[in-house]
Formats: structure tokens, C-alpha cells, sequence
């Protein structure tokens, strides 16, 4: 096996306490560390660390390369030098419990722009750092300033609605602007150099502690981003640049309609013809940043689901074939020219919920990747997969993700029968259910195991972090100061050292 049984806490950063209305990479990411140590806890699961856009999703991002800015300390920007200490004096009151984007954002991005003007006024300590960064890192950086200093001249106005030579990429329309933005590109860049500055510091504080941090690659990336943008030809659009085919889901239990994403879907092709050197740079750049890669739709790499991009519903797409077994073939050749990977395996878990067929079921046993098992969904019959009786060791079991309920809020809304059902397969009366699941994941054959934060915080259904079928109000939950508790990372240890995690 390539991994290590071990147990761990998701928990994205936005969901951290602390004064400045999201959570962010300062004092309360090392606080968070310290815990999962004391816990006896090896893993800490993240949300794509991108930058947010329409409806805050950190799956539909500007960039699939860059960092979110909102997530970059005050705190550490201010120690740094950064920023003064008056900057901070008049922060806002922001909700403890719930992350207001509307509010935190134009504060965010105003402390970005004083941090820049700082940094260009005294740039001698840091100004070899930034430079070099922008060297390692101008595969995707570039474009991305530029993409976001034009976005900012457009007032945030997405691409396709920009002035057509800059729409299409015309050449002597983007020397021009490059050159006419030249500062807020400079600017970006430095956004960009701040937070992986910062991200790379709590990974590091992450690894002296024992910690893994296992990111997260959404498979598609946003309409509305720099990569789209870009790179036109990697995606399945038209002359003007709009979208043919889009990605979802087709109807099941959950919804008659199926879900409608929206998100562009690759001309695979093209990126057999390049040898998938976007995709490959993508996961090698993400593997820079975090220790393992969980792979978002990971059924979409075996066939994704296709509806014409002019339907208002998901209910008459088609099942397409896709890049399967040749991709991940030259994903590890790629990483260490296939030694590495041959030794320890590909460092990516699969996200293979929904329906899975037998084509998938064979990728994963082909490159040996783990996928997912959700106790919470389990209930519905002892034949049910997702019950730990069933479950192989070369798999990644948790109570519930950021998708679903909490563990308290599920019992509450769950119907008579599976709830009864879990209380006997569980062998408890439910007072303390959230703790019971989690020993249940625990003890279970799974290489590791996961919770979310809220199960470990025995909240409700207030604690619950997105509804995928909801547009708005997702993505917002928080700690609160004090909620660290130490009675929990010593019940956490307990399971840990009991179950050998």
C-alpha cells in the first residue's frame, strides 16, 4: 500500500476562526496544526485552494493554478512588514460564525492593494523572491495577471463579455493591454506570491507536526477563468468562445433534472495530441503545494456526462468516453518518470461517488487508487457499499463530506427506517450519533479515515457547509474561538491510538 492507515479532519480553510470575517493561513492555520497533533491525527483535508468567483464555490474558480487571496493573513502580511499596524486597527466587526463574502471581500482586496503599494515601495527584501517566483511559476502566472488585471478594467465582467479583440486573444490587442495594465498584472502576481508564501509555510509547520495535507482538483475548471480563457483550444467550444457542451449530472433520486454545472468539458483530443501537458503540470503544480490529490468526479476520466449548452436542465445529455487509463498512464510517467509512482503508487484519491460502472471500477484497480466510502449514506440496506462491512483497505472512508449533512443533521432529517437501521447497525441509541459514526469509520479496514470538523463538533444541521442542488449560502460555515476543544483532540487520540491510526 502506498499509504499509511491513518485519521484525519477535514476542515477548509475559510472555515477556521479568527477577527477578519474568513478564515485564513495566520496564527489560527498553526492552532488548527497543534490540534491534529494532539488528536494523534496524520491528515488534514482541504478544499480547492483556488481563487473564488460567482457564488464562492472553490470549485468553479479563475484559475486552476492559482491561490484564493481572501485566504492571505493580515496577521502575517502586518509581521512581514507588509502592512502598518494602522492598516488594521479599523477592521470591520465580521459574523464569528459565518463567512459574509459581500463584506469580507472589498476589505480582503483593499489590505491586497496597500500590501502591494507597500512591498513596491520597499521591494529590497522580498524583491529576489518575487522574481524568482514569477520565473518557477510563469506557465499559468501570467496569464492569470493578465487575466484578472483585464477582468478588473472590465469591472469584473466575465471574458466572454469583454471587447472582442481581447475576447479572442487578438496579439496586438494583448501587447497593448498587457502593457497598459502592466502594474495591476505586477500586482496579481504579487497576490498570487503572498499566498503561496504563506500556504507553503503552513504546509511546511503542517509536516514538522507530523501532518499530510490532502488537497482537492475539482475535474472541470470554471467557464469564467483564466485557463478557458487561455487555452480555448483544450475545450469544447465554439468560433465565438462559447461552450457546446457543458458538464453535469443526469437525473437520479436527488434531483429529476439532474444537475446542470455549466462547466465547459475538455476537447480530449487535443489534450491527447499535446501529451496532457496542461492536465500534467496542473497535478504536478498542485503536488507542490499538498501531499496527496483528491480528484473531484473522478468518473468523469473514464466517461462524463455531456448536455448541449443551450439546455436549461441536465435531463437529455449523453455519457461520453473519456481519456481513461492512457491519462493516468502519462500522469505517472510524469511524476518521477513513472519510478516513484511504480514504487508507492499515484499519491491521488478518487472521488467515485454517484454512479459508478464497471469502467471505473477498472481505472481504479488499474492505477490502485482509493475511493471514497460515505458512512452517512449507507443505511438503506445491509447490502448497501457503503457500510464498512463491505468495505477494502485501499479505500478512503469518512462519516460525511463537505456535500452532505452533518452527522446530527442527517439523523434528524433521515427517514424512520434508515434511522432506526443506523441506530442498530451502529448498536447505539443515538445521543451521542456523531461520535458513534466517527468510531465506526475508524475501526473500520479503510486506509484512512476522515471526518468532517462538525462531526467532530457534534453540530447540527446549522454546521452544514454546501447544498449542491442551492445556488447561494453555501461555503460559509465557521469555527468559533474556543471550539478547539481539548477534550476532543484527547477522544480523537483515544480512536487513533486504539484503531492504529
Amino acid at each position: 500500500m502506498k499509504f499509511q492507515r491513518s485519521g484525519g479532519i477535514l476542515l477548509h480553510p475559510t472555515s477556521l476562526p479568527g477577527s477578519y470575517g474568513i478564515g485564513d493561513l495566520g496564527p489560527q492555520a498553526r492552532r488548527f496544526i497543534d490540534w491534529l497533533a494532539l488528536a494523534g491525527c496524520k491528515l488534514w483535508q482541504v478544499l480547492p485552494l483556488g481563487p473564488t468567483g460567482y457564488g464562492d464555490s472553490p470549485y468553479q474558480s479563475f484559475s486552476a493554478f492559482a491561490g484564493n487571496p481572501y485566504l492571505i493573513s493580515p496577521q502575517v502580511l502586518a509581521g512581514e512588514g507588509l502592512l502598518a499596524h494602522k492598516d488594521l486597527l479599523n477592521t470591520p466587526v465580521f459574523s464569528e460564525s459565518r463567512v459574509d463574502y459581500g463584506e469580507v471581500i472589498p476589505w480582503k482586496v483593499s489590505l491586497m492593494e496597500k500590501a502591494f503599494v507597500r512591498f513596491e515601495a520597499f521591494p529590497d527584501r522580498l524583491g529576489q523572491a518575487f522574481d524568482e517566483f514569477q520565473e518557477q511559476h510563469g506557465f499559468w502566472l501570467d496569464d492569470y495577471s493578465l487575466f484578472m488585471a483585464v477582468k478588473e478594467s472590465q469591472n469584473g465582467r466575465p471574458w466572454n463579455e469583454w471587447p472582442e479583440p481581447l475576447k479572442s486573444r487578438d496579439h496586438d490587442s494583448l501587447r497593448r493591454v498587457r502593457n497598459e495594465l502592466a502594474g495591476q498584472c505586477r500586482k496579481h502576481a504579487f497576490i498570487q506570491f503572498v499566498f503561496f508564501r504563506q500556504w507553503l509555510d503552513v504546509r511546511e509547520y503542517a509536516h514538522q507536526h507530523g501532518i499530510q495535507i490532502i488537497g482537492d482538483i475539482p475535474i472541470f475548471t470554471a467557464y469564467d477563468s483564466a485557463d478557458v480563457w487561455a487555452r480555448p483550444a483544450l475545450f469544447q467550444l465554439d468560433r465565438r468562445g462559447k461552450p457546446v457542451v457543458v458538464a453535469g449530472v443526469p437525473p437520479d433520486l436527488f434531483s429529476s433534472t439532474g444537475q446542470l454545472w455549466g462547466n465547459p468539458l475538455y476537447d480530449w483530443e487535443n489534450h491527447r495530441q499535446d501529451g496532457y501537458s496542461w492536465w500534467l503540470s496542473r497535478i504536478r503544480s498542485a503536488l507542490k503545494s499538498v501531499d496527496i490529490v483528491r480528484i473531484d468526479h473522478f468518473r468523469g476520466f473514464a466517461g462524463y456526462y455531456e448536455i448541449p449548452a443551450d439546455h436549461e436542465t441536465a435531463e437529455l445529455g449523453r455519457w461520453v468516453k473519456g481519456p481513461g487509463a492512457e491519462f493516468f498512464r502519462a500522469v505517472d510517467q510524469h511524476l518521477g518518470d513513472g519510478l516513484q509512482t511504480r514504487q508507492t503508487g499515484l499519491p491521488i484519491i478518487a472521488e467515485d461517488l454517484g454512479v459508478i460502472t464497471p469502467d471505473v471500477i477498472e481505472l481504479l484497480s488499474q492505477f490502485d487508487l482509493p475511493g471514497m466510502k460515505v458512512l452517512q449514506f449507507g443505511f438503506s440496506s445491509p447490502e448497501n457499499p457503503f457500510l464498512p462491512h463491505h468495505y477494502v483497505t485501499n479505500c478512503v472512508a469518512y462519516t460525511g463530506t463537505h456535500d452532505n449533512d452533518t452527522a446530527l443533521g442527517w439523523l434528524s432529517s433521515a427517514d424512520c427506517a434508515e434511522r432506526e437501521f443506523a441506530l442498530r447497525y451502529l448498536g447505539v441509541d443515538g445521543e451521542h450519533f456523531a461520535w458513534d459514526m466517527i468510531r465506526e469509520v475508524w475501526r473500520s479496514v479503510a486506509v484512512f479515515a476522515i471526518a468532517p470538523m462538525q462531526d467532530v463538533l457534534g453540530l447540527g444541521g446549522e454546521g452544514r457547509m454546501n447544498y449542491p442542488s442551492r445556488l447561494g449560502g453555501n461555503w460559509k460555515w465557521r469555527m468559533h474561538e474556543g471550539e478547539l476543544r481539548e477534550q476532543d483532540a484527547e477522544r480523537l487520540r483515544d480512536l487513533n491510538t486504539l484503531y492504529s491510526r
